[in-house]
């Protein structure tokens, strides 16, 4: 048994405050944890303890030994669906590893709280992200990774869906011909695996092992061992597909040479299977093999392909800029990244004193953003060093633009700044009503933007006030010029056209609620989201409604439009892909978190971030 465990209200390095116990087992306990780190925001992580209960120097040691190896094996490895690790010490008696806190329930408790079999289509989602998952594992280099335990209880449901594999306790780096003591779950484990023997085959087994559980309610550790060719699922459970169940067949074969030979190969079947029963269209998961294993979340997406996924410390609400074959991305761990674009590989990052959601913007030499510790900031474009740092009387939430040298932005001190990009000095700054986070668009002559009270402005670039319109609500939405028409919307849920020297009136479109959306416009058509869970297409000359497309949750990213599609972010953690003409759904990706910012596309690849902390770089075309 394990040790006295951790009270609530205990502090850990300094850094971690312990909340609460969230699992207890043999020598170890799980507690949910805030990370002090960040005093402004609430980082919750999961902090996993090692109590060494014995007396003895040597067993001590080398119970220590196999937790770090843990904490070595989980840090090198890089995949969604994958706890990222964020630290590891000892404390006397005890060790520590802290991890991702992931919010959900394994599928074990999802099973017992689920009334009756669970449908097909959902098992075989599974059963493909977990192939991709194991796909990566064994394919890691030097040496591929054997989990070795694969079971309901280690498997994680995220409160948006997603699937996470934990708890690599007993996982190994695999050796040809090197055997080592029995280790797993009785009923998940191969008979191989009783006699010392862990290749990648072992969590072929496994999987049709956790996949039968999940079909038929018959827990494995409850039969006697290696029976399942005694229980078929079918006889059990007569609505799961013939398909299935031979896949199912063919995984848990007593001989490993009988079984599938890789996750790859089993993938195939179970989307061949998902194709036959028509389950294909409606499944959240991707029909390739993609780079690095980062290919689920992917539906009829032809040859998306994720190039990298990169993480950062928090959140990532912003927009990102890709700049000279560099990416640059604020985060709400304060951070501003330089990512390589090829690969995601980390040049260089900046902290500041507050969250960044403003996008950068950048000239020859230096990358521009704001804060919302109230600086704008000025950064060497090479190697993130600061140049100069303005200062204004509130957190900055508005994107800074450039023009002729010059950078305009807004602040939450209610003003609309000018400052030089040289040196950061004032030119000019005019007093709005309310706070600016609307990101001013430059025109020609004059630029645009809106106020949290609902004021709208067209003014030159000397600051003289051209007009002003009065909306009902607060304007966060960034204006967007086109066709000498001036589109943005307002919290009250209206998407406005203005003519943009006069400020009249062209049209309103009224949607259900109000949104923090852009709009992007092309030719005769307007895209924007809403806080009504819609994406909306407006025809830019009547704003009568073309289509609507239905979320899962308030779409607060703005769209981007390319070519003939609408890319856009949703609460509801997918990046959507539809057909602009129609407002089809072509493919939907997704992520751990809301998507609040809007995507960027530079040579057919897609970048954006999420509230999961990660930014995506996916190729569409």
């Amino acid at each position: 048994m394990l040790g006295q465990q951790l009270s609530p209200g205990t502090k850990l390095a300094d850094r971690y405050l312990i909340q609460e116990i969230v699992g207890v087992g043999g020598m170890s306990a799980v507690y949910r944890a805030r990370d002090l780190h960040f005093p402004n925001i609430v980082k919750l992580v999961a902090v996993k303890e090692m109590v060494a209960q014995t007396t003895d120097p040597a067993t001590r040691s080398a119970i220590f030994r196999n937790f770090e190896r843990e904490a070595h094996i989980i840090a090198s490895l890089s995949h969604p669906a994958i706890p990222h690790i964020y630290d590891y010490f000892t404390r006397g008696e005890r060790a520590y590893l802290v991890l991702e806190y992931i919010s959900g329930k394994n599928l074990e408790r999802f099973l017992e709280e689920t009334e009756g079999f669970l449908p097909e289509a959902q098992v075989l989602a599974w059963g493909i992200e977990l192939c991709d998952v194991l796909a990566y594992l064994h394919s890691r280099q030097p040496s591929p990774v054997v989990f070795r335990d694969m079971k309901p209880s280690n498997i994680m449901l995220t409160q948006s869906g997603k699937i996470m594999v934990v708890d690599f306790g007993i996982a190994k780096l695999f050796q040809a011909g090197q055997k080592g003591t029995m280790i797993g779950t009785e009923g998940y484990a191969p008979p191989e695996q009783y006699r010392g023997e862990a290749t990648p085959l072992v969590d072929i087994y496994a999987l049709g092992a956790t996949l039968h559980h999940l079909l038929t309610r018959r827990d494995p550790r409850t039969e006697p061992p290696f029976s399942f060719h005694e229980r078929p699922v079918r006889t059990i459970n007569p609505g799961v597909s013939p398909g299935l169940e031979a896949v199912l067949e063919r995984a848990l074969s007593y001989e490993p040479s009988a079984r599938f030979q890789s996750a790859e190969e089993m993938k195939a079947a179970l989307v061949a299977v998902a194709r036959k029963t028509g389950a294909l269209s409606a499944l959240g998961v991707s029909t390739q093999r993609h780079t690095s294993g980062l290919g689920t979340g992917l539906i009829n997406k032809g040859d998306i392909k994720p190039l990298w996924v990169f993480e950062a410390e928090d959140e990532i609400r912003n927009t990102p800029l890709f700049y000279d074959g560099t990416v640059y991305v604020g985060s709400y761990d304060t951070n501003v990244y330089a990512l390589q674009a090829g690969d995601g590989k980390l040049l260089w990052k900046y902290a500041t004193e507050g969250g960044v959601v403003t996008r950068p913007v950048a000239d020859k030499g230096q990358i521009y953003f704001g804060s919302r510790d109230g600086n704008l900031y000025a950064l060497q474009r090479r190697h993130g060093r600061l140049v100069w740092k303005y200062s204004t009387g509130g957190p900055i939430h508005s994107s800074p633009q450039m023009k002729e040298g010059f950078l305009f932005f807004g602040s939450d001190d209610g003003r609309l700044h000018v400052v030089h990009a040289s040196n950061g000095r004032r030119v000019w700054s005019f007093e709005a009503s309310n706070a600016v986070r609307s990101t001013p668009f430059l025109g020609e002559k004059e630029l645009y933007f809106g106020t949290e009270d609902g004021d709208f402005y067209a003014m030159d670039f000397r600051g003289k006030i051209l007009w002003r319109y009065r909306s009902k609500r607060g304007v966060t939405s960034s204006p967007t010029v086109a066709e000498n028409t001036v589109y943005f919307a307002d919290l009250g849920g209206a998407l406005y056209a203005l003519d943009a020297e006069s400020g009249w009136v062209l049209w309103r479109f009224r949607m259900d609620k109000g949104t923090v959306s852009s709009p992007a416009v092309s030719g005769r058509y307007v895209a924007i989201g809403s806080a009504d869970a819609c994406i909306y297409c407006v025809a830019a000359d009547r704003g009568r409604e073309m289509w609507r497309f239905k979320t899962g949750h308030q779409v607060p990213g703005s769209p981007v439009i390319f070519q003939d599609a609408v890319y856009v972010g949703s609460a509801d953690g997918y990046l959507y892909c539809l057909e602009l003409s129609t407002g089809r759904l072509r493919w939907k990706f997704s992520t751990d978190g809301p998507i609040i910012g809007a995507p960027v596309i530079y040579n057919n690849v897609l970048y954006f971030g999420s509230a999961d902390h990660r930014l995506y770089a996916l190729v569409i075309a």
